[in-house]
């Protein structure tokens, strides 16, 4: 196992810079997601991070050696793909062997890695099967056990739930997140999927335009974004934003907007603009309140419901804003009602509408 640290790392591919003089350490023995929307930079770290790709500018430290210029196959790690890469002419067992007769391990050593990662992936019965006859999540087991069995420092994955249905990349997500407890080993992981980075990742870093907006916790993103990229990005459904102005109440900082003004708690009274940016994520927001004197509510008209279940989603329009509301599912609301919805004030955020940053 092996820390990766990234030092001031750029990637130009003619004019564009793909990604802009990042920074990044993953710990040893920690999983690592990098997410966020298509041509943020990711995969193109990760591919430099393999060796597949050449840094223009920076460094790339796997445990205390600098790799910038070693080739992929002497960098001691394992890539899985999104597109399993398995060779169809070969059974699994063979797949699963092949970097290691290229690496000239003894045939009794293959024999040993192979079943024991085939066991640990519940794929032992298909070990004589060509990659034709497996389903899908059969073949990215096999992807899966083709890179443990190398015993690699560092596991990369580019994607590698994107070609599985919604509730086999549930069970896939499961099982590689039992999977890292079992080996710890350092993992790197690219997605695009927001509830594969909170559910895997010790820590995500969160992307965008080829720069690392925020790197810390699922939990510390979640509660404390960065800036309203990364409050956007993470969570679903996304955190509603509502434009407001900043007034004074006996002393107190008030927000106010169309249908609303929000106090801002005591304990977080700063120094803002006139103008301010709020956000409020849909589960935070109850209702509908029928009692006359309650601060901090939202009135709002419903333009659409969403029976889930477990949920109720109610979508409205608050002046000219539209916002999503997570609801007990046992109530009942129709499109064209009126509604106040009321906010929890201590997980309002606030953000700046010229640089975007939190306040908090």
């Amino acid at each position: 196992m092996a820390e990766v640290t990234l030092k001031k790392v750029t990637k130009k591919f003619g004019d564009f810079t793909a990604v802009k003089g990042i920074d990044l350490t993953v710990e040893d023995g920690k999983f690592t997601v990098l997410v966020g929307p298509s041509g943020c930079g990711k995969t193109t770290t990760l591919r430099m991070i393999a060796g597949l790709e050449e840094v223009t500018d920076g460094e790339i430290r796997i445990g205390d050696r600098v790799v910038n210029r070693v080739p992929p196959k002497d960098r001691d790690i394992a890539m899985v793909f999104q597109n399993y890469a398995l060779y169809p002419h070969m059974d699994v067992y063979n797949n699963m062997a092949f970097g290691l007769k290229l690496r000239k391990i003894p045939k009794d050593e293959i024999k040993r890695r192979v079943h024991a990662a085939a066991e640990l992936l519940g794929i032992s019965n298909k070990l004589k099967s060509k990659p034709r006859e497996l389903s899908g999540g059969q073949r990215q087991r096999v992807a899966v056990g083709r890179a443990i069995v190398r015993d690699p420092k560092v596991f990369l994955f580019d994607e590698p739930l994107s070609n599985l249905d919604a509730k086999l990349r549930v069970q896939m997500r499961t099982e590689l997140e039992q999977l890292h407890h079992r080996l710890r080993t350092t993992t790197i992981y690219v997605t695009h999927d927001q509830v594969e980075a909170m559910t895997l990742g010790d820590k995500i870093a969160v992307m965008r335009d080829g720069v690392i907006h925020q790197y810390a916790s699922p939990k510390e993103t979640y509660d404390h974004p960065a800036d309203r990229f990364v409050a956007g990005f993470i969570g679903s459904p996304a955190m509603n934003f509502l434009n407001a102005r900043v007034e004074s109440e006996d002393g107190k900082a008030v927000l106010v907007g169309e249908g609303f003004r929000l106090p801002v708690p005591a304990e977080k009274v700063t120094d803002f603009p006139p103008e301010v940016i709020v956000g409020i994520r849909p589960e935070d927001l109850d209702g509908p309140i029928t009692d006359g004197d309650v601060p901090g509510t939202i009135e709002a008209t419903v333009t659409v419901t969403e029976q889930l279940g477990s949920e109720l989603l109610v979508y409205a329009k608050c002046g000219e804003s539209s916002i999503v509301a997570n609801l007990d599912p046992h109530i009942v609301v129709n499109i064209g009602d009126k509604i106040r919805l009321k906010v929890d004030l201590d997980r309002m955020h606030v953000f700046d509408p010229e640089s975007d940053k939190t306040f908090f």
